[in-house]
């Protein structure tokens, strides 16, 4: 906590244990357990420190930023981890424990990690159930481009992953399965495989990022092939872009949904 505090994120999360998949009903209770007794434990310390903020000029450490006038009295917001492994019952009571708490915003940990789509769904949505609305509901780890379109139109407000950037690295990137249409399935492309070697379109002919409108498939193809680091960094941009664009169209929909 003293960490969080002296860094000054704007998110801080609490201690918690993320069990093993497969675990026992018994063994993701126990855990769970530590989980929540963790949380008790650092709110306690969120509380009588987070005026500690390095804006504040009252830490400990040097004070490394200048005031604001718009930071005065504020402080980061601490997020309690609702966890209980793939067990709904247990999913339940951990969000009803960690509200009685009363956090500025909730996360719920412990998914994708490897189980079925329809298990992270169900346990997102039973945690969904118990947690305020009217507070940051974050999805911890999550996930591929179409996962994070439907657990925001789920009620989800965060979410974060390496995976654009990950899958990049290793030649994985992220296309629409019809380029005309952006709201078309999301189709997962191996820019390793010979197919592209000589493949002269764009690695998606309906993206308008900087790779897309300069490179072909083949180039990328040849850059990967040769160990060529540019190959990551292109490929990481082009899927980072389509996150973006995905978001930005998710948020359009939710906003109009609203209004």
């Amino acid at each position: 906590m003293a960490v969080q505090i002296a860094l000054g994120a704007d998110v801080m999360m609490v201690f918690d244990e993320c069990v093993e998949t497969p675990a026992s009903w018994e063994r993701t209770r126990d855990s769970m357990g530590l989980t929540h007794a963790w949380a008790a434990r650092s709110r306690a310390y969120w509380m009588e420190h987070r005026h500690e903020v390095p804006w504040s000029g009252e830490g400990s450490g040097p004070r490394t930023l200048s005031p604001e006038p718009s930071f005065d009295g504020k402080h980061q917001a601490l997020f309690g981890i609702v966890q209980g492994g793939m067990y709904a019952d247990l999913r339940k009571e951990s969000a009803e424990r960690l509200v009685e708490m009363n956090f500025p915003g909730y996360a719920i940990g412990g998914l994708a990690v490897g189980e079925p789509r329809e298990v992270t769904r169900e346990m997102i949505a039973r945690a969904l159930e118990i947690l305020p609305k009217d507070k940051p509901r974050y999805v911890m780890g999550v996930g591929y481009p179409d996962e994070i379109e439907e657990y925001a139109r789920m009620g989800v407000d965060m979410m974060d992953c390496v995976l654009p950037t990950r899958a990049g690295r290793h030649g994985l990137l992220f296309v629409r399965e019809d380029p005309k249409d952006r709201t078309s399935a999301v189709v997962r492309l191996n820019i390793k495989k010979q197919d592209n070697a000589a493949d002269q379109r764009p690695i998606d002919e309906g993206c308008g990022c900087m790779v897309c409108r300069r490179y072909t498939r083949a180039y990328l193809r040849h850059l990967f092939a040769s160990g060529e680091p540019l190959a990551g960094t292109l490929n990481s941009i082009h899927n980072l872009s389509f996150y973006l664009e995905t978001m930005e169209r998710v948020r359009g929909a939710l906003a109009a949904r609203v209004a």
